[in-house]
């Protein structure tokens, strides 16, 4: 159990370091007030959301089927699984799809959007810019590491929480149907 508590703890310590240590790497002494806004927008597209801005995104009062998908465009299996969440939304339009990125805000317009574009993404994506991780994880679901993806799948009577790769469509459809009993 201890063993278990510890290898939790380390996991979301080292992804905080690599958060911390990429995000000194890449501010390159240039100064920004993103940080200090709870929405800031450097595009029209992709808004900035701190996690308090984010959090009323994650719950619902109506049936419809919500996925919040975790991801960040460095994270392999992330890349690997966002194709099959797109066709899912493509095929469920009245599906409320939101890919939340946890790449960098400097970043948006010259190598998120262009990832987007060059992988056909179309569902909405918000960036989520929170240097507290360790808060707004276990707030979301206490038995996450941290480890993306992540992902939330939900409407107002059922909810499941996923740390893993969907490895097609179909396993995502069948995740959903079992989740919310569909």
């Amino acid at each position: 159990m201890l063993t278990a508590i510890f290898y939790k703890r380390q996991k979301k310590l080292f992804l905080c370091l690599i958060l911390i240590i990429s995000f000194c790497v890449s501010c390159k002494n240039e100064k920004t007030d993103v940080l200090t806004k709870n929405v800031s927008k450097i595009s029209n597209d992709i808004p900035i959301y701190n996690f308090n801005t984010l959090e009323p995104l994650l719950y619902t009062k109506t049936n419809k089927t919500y996925i919040i998908n975790f991801w960040a465009m460095w994270c392999a299996p992330c890349v690997k699984e966002l194709p099959y969440i797109q066709q899912y939304a493509n095929k469920n339009p009245d599906a409320e799809i939101i890919l939340i990125s946890l790449d960098f805000p400097e970043d948006i317009e010259t190598k998120l959007k262009p990832f987007l574009k060059e992988k056909n993404i179309t569902s909405k994506v918000i960036l989520l810019d929170d240097p507290d991780s360790n808060t707004w994880i276990d707030k979301i679901d206490p038995n996450w590491s941290g480890a993306i993806p992540f992902t939330i799948i939900f409407n107002n009577k059922k909810r499941g929480f996923f740390e893993h790769t969907f490895s097609s469509l179909e396993d995502l459809e069948n995740t959903i149907t079992k989740t919310l009993n569909l």
